[in-house]
């Protein structure tokens, strides 16, 4: 699992703000994100040794009010992640 910084995109936040009323802090979505999308939130300012090819389908696990909590290499993997954290992950595209 690899940790970044929240998604602070406010043109997105009343879709956000509904979703989070609706599943209240336990849901959570996962949704397939690109590398290359995603590789400069992660190294900024940190030595990432792992090499990611920049085409690389990852996964993202995000909270309800939009914010990313986590990265998996594999959607069953982001979903166990969550059900073992207590919370109820939905898939979203």
């Amino acid at each position: 699992m690899i940790n970044s910084k929240e998604n602070t995109d406010t043109t997105k936040q009343p879709a956000q703000n509904a979703f989070a009323r609706l599943g209240g802090k336990n849901l959570v979505y996962v949704r397939p994100v690109i590398a290359a999308d995603v590789m400069e939130d992660l190294t900024e300012g940190e030595e990432f040794d792992v090499e990611i090819p920049a085409e690389t389908v990852l996964y993202a696990l995000h909270a309800a009010d939009g914010a990313r909590i986590a990265l998996m290499g594999d959607r069953d993997l982001a979903f166990a992640a969550a059900r073992q954290n207590e919370m109820t992950p939905v898939s979203v595209h």
